[in-house]
């Protein structure tokens, strides 16, 4: 890998990024200067939530669907082969917190970089993180 700069998003962030227009919107504008990754599991997670909220918001979950894979473009999907040696590591931090979590700081740990996230459970946890109203300072001195 080069010097460009990396971020790890979260489930939530792609789930944003289907419902919402800025997270779409940053990615876009950034995906020439900064890698974006995703573990494989967030993708799962997102894929089962889309159509729950679509359901809450009245609208249909097929259109959610086509744009978490145009997402899928803009991100990279880190299989779980290559942030599984990082599990013991990454478990140990998310301990107090979501231990479900893990993958993303495994994916961090991995990466070496930060989480893009709106879940308080990383903060503390010893990585960086970004959530939203604040990742585009990071995002711009790419």
């Amino acid at each position: 890998m080069t010097d460009q700069k990396r971020l790890v998003i979260d489930a939530n962030i792609l789930l944003r990024g289907v419902f919402g227009v800025r997270v779409r919107n940053l990615l876009e504008t950034y995906e020439d200067s900064v890698w974006f990754f995703a573990p494989d599991i967030c993708f799962v997670d997102a894929r089962k939530y889309i159509p729950i909220i679509s359901a809450k918001r009245g609208i249909d979950p097929p259109p959610g669907i086509m744009v978490l894979d145009q997402l899928s473009r803009l991100v990279e999907i880190v299989d779980r082969t290559l942030y599984e040696e990082y599990e013991s590591s990454a478990r140990e931090r998310m301990v107090a917190r979501d231990a479900d979590d893990w993958p993303i700081m495994a994916s961090s740990l991995l990466l070496k970089c930060p989480v893009w996230t709106e879940d308080r459970d990383f903060f503390g946890s010893g990585i960086p993180t970004w959530t939203t109203e604040t990742v585009e300072l990071y995002l711009r001195d790419a």
